[in-house]
């Protein structure tokens, strides 16, 4: 055994690892699987996540990037800054709307689908434009 031979075993298991970390979980929607990826950080006017979605779910979606940005949502992040927010907002603090701490289990999707799951709804627009 060379060294060369452990290092392409490492880099199969680091790959076994990312894979297992970073694949949707089946019937995982692609707003759920987003915002779970958001905790690897978000790349600004880059759909990272959402390309890997797509790609792995939903191949044929090709104006799913086009449709995400019709609501603001042209990052991952912005999304949901933008264009959809958990159906059921919890109170903060100081009296305002605020993400559940824990995000229930995504409620699932048919493959192919780029439908939230009912955990997520568009946000209601602006009226005040801010």
């Amino acid at each position: 055994m060379t060294a060369a031979d452990d290092a392409t075993r490492a880099e199969w298991a680091l790959r076994d690892v990312l894979a297992e970390l970073t694949d949707p979980i089946e019937g995982e929607c692609l707003f759920c699987y987003v915002y779970r990826m958001l905790e690897f950080g978000c790349l600004p006017d880059r759909l990272t996540w959402t390309r890997r979605w797509r790609d792995l779910r939903a191949p044929r979606a090709t104006g799913l990037e086009r449709r995400l940005a019709a609501r603001g949502g042209f990052c991952d992040c912005e999304i949901f800054l933008n264009g959809w927010q958990p159906r059921d907002l919890t109170i903060d603090e100081n009296g305002n709307d605020a993400y559940p701490a824990v995000m229930p289990a995504c409620r699932g999707v048919r493959r192919g689908s780029t439908q939230p799951c009912r955990l997520w709804v568009p946000k209601p627009p602006d009226l005040f434009g801010y």
